[in-house]
């Protein structure tokens, strides 16, 4: 398959309200619209996954990031600068994104990828992209497509026709940067 149809099939997907299966720049994720309400409500009963466990979203660049979160900590920038591999950071004050992305501390994870089908897609998209990763609550993450279940596969709209073959590297770091300067290190 050729990157421009399935993003355009994906794409098409999403603007549907619907919920996608694609590779990321770290494990292979369920993704909607971050503004979606709906789409990720179904994204939290397909995984189910309690409302109250937060998903990530993932954003093109530093110009989206700045647009979906009220501040950006200075820091945060040279973190992902310098980060060896790809780092969700949680922000404070995130805006213009679904209620039930945020979680009840007002935060969200925000990871500004660096994967190209990832990047267009969200480019084109104009909004973030939620990623979780491609199991159900609780159980393994799987490590290569092969290994996602039939029940995530059957249960997202559109499943991206890339990489299919690839090992999945390892999830994302996550830090968390608070307003007050406060950071710290949920995963490495």
């Amino acid at each position: 398959m050729d990157i421009n149809e399935e993003m355009d099939n994906a794409y098409a997907a999403l603007k549907r309200g619907g919920i996608i299966l694609y590779p990321t720049d770290t494990v292979w994720g369920i993704g909607c619209d971050a503004t979606n309400a709906d789409a990720i409500s179904k994204i939290f009963e397909l995984k189910r996954r309690s409302e109250t466990k937060a998903l990530i979203c993932l954003v093109s660049d530093f110009k989206m990031l700045n647009q979906f979160v009220e501040e950006v900590p200075e820091v945060a920038y040279d973190i992902l600068k310098y980060a060896a591999k790809p780092t969700t950071i949680i922000y404070d004050k995130p805006i213009r994104v679904a209620e039930n992305l945020v979680g009840a501390d007002d935060t969200l994870g925000i990871r500004v990828t660096k994967d190209e089908f990832c990047q267009r897609l969200i480019k084109k998209l104009k909004r973030p992209l939620v990623s979780t990763s491609a199991n159900i609550s609780g159980e393994e993450t799987p490590q290569s497509f092969a290994e996602i279940s039939p029940e995530i596969l059957k249960g997202v709209d559109y499943v991206v026709n890339l990489q299919q073959s690839r090992k999945t590297p390892k999830p994302s770091a996550i830090i968390k940067l608070s307003n007050d300067g406060k950071v710290q290190v949920i995963r490495k």
